[in-house]
């Protein structure tokens, strides 16, 4: 319900400037007169650019040094008309200018882009090119199964691509994450002619001693930062994918009294996750795995 005045207030809106005339019109005008000089504002935006790590009140204590005077609340509103107001939208900033310009980079830049490429790493965004690229692997602790005992999962799964290896244990040795590889990771890669080029694994003692693996196979083994769970978060995003999906789901249904049966019931819950199940990530975009998988064969080959 309008009340009168409203509705005759639209009525002549209407009949003033058509239906347009309807929509919100934003009173707000800027005040030009209150801004900066557009020298201190171009300033300030090759400052954020040149120094990217800089917060708002350093970039204004710096630049004084050189004449140019704007407080950091200045620099905030500044940064916040170019789209700048962050760190990471400068260093995007300065990575469109580096592709536009070709500009050699300072001391200063070129820290502040390796330390985001170290942060982006830390925080599971972790550089893949193509299948075989890069794998990480992971150790799962499954529960305790009555005359079977402790059961523990080896994980491996291809950073490109998610296809998912896994095989299950009663115990946690170098011994068990190198049979992994042996067993089911590198027979596979090889019947695809993908080779495996690199490993990503915590610290974990079964994993400090499997270098003398890796290197008969020619394959570079690169542990997480120390402190940084998060590296390996494409394993541990999957390892609760699979307890929800299937061994909350699996051991309710089922009581299993022997490793081998399941293990069996992994195997098809795996075989319809790599070849069914769709994935929404940077490099599936809705595909499954192994169609990821497939595609991803050409950019190996070039």
């Amino acid at each position: 319900m309008l009340s009168r005045d409203t509705f005759y207030r639209y009525q002549e809106l209407v009949n003033d400037g058509g239906i347009d005339a309807l929509i919100n019109q934003n009173r707000r005008v800027p005040n030009v007169k209150n801004r900066v000089d557009e020298q201190i504002e171009s300033a300030v935006v090759e400052y954020a650019i040149e120094y990217p790590a800089h917060g708002q009140h350093r970039s204004s204590n710096e630049l004084r040094k050189k004449g140019i005077f704007v407080s950091g609340s200045g620099v905030r509103s500044i940064w916040l008309r170019h789209n700048l107001e962050n760190f990471t939208k400068h260093l995007k900033a300065l990575e469109d200018k580096i592709a536009t310009e070709g500009i050699i980079l300072s001391e200063s830049q070129i820290s502040a882009l390796e330390k985001k490429a170290q942060d982006d790493e830390a925080c599971g965004e972790i550089e893949t090119a193509h299948p075989g690229y890069l794998g990480s692997q992971d150790t799962f602790y499954v529960g305790h199964l009555k005359g079977v005992g402790r059961v523990y999962q080896q994980t491996y799964i291809d950073t490109y691509s998610k296809v998912v290896h896994c095989k299950l244990y009663t115990t946690k040795s170098a011994i068990t994450a190198a049979d992994l590889l042996n067993d089911k990771v590198l027979p596979f890669y090889s019947q695809h002619e993908l080779p495996v080029l690199r490993i990503l694994t915590d610290r974990g003692s079964e994993y400090c001693v499997k270098l003398n693996i890796t290197i008969i196979n020619f394959i570079s083994l690169s542990m997480i930062l120390i402190r940084s769970p998060q590296t390996n978060g494409i394993c541990e995003r999957f390892h609760k994918t699979v307890l929800q999906e299937f061994y909350q789901v699996a051991f309710r249904k089922k009581s299993y009294s022997a490793l081998d049966e399941l293990q069996a019931d992994l195997d098809k819950w795996l075989a319809e996750y790599n070849n069914q199940r769709t994935h929404q990530g940077k490099m599936c975009c809705g595909r499954t795995p192994m169609a990821t998988l497939y595609e991803g064969k050409q950019l190996w080959r070039e």
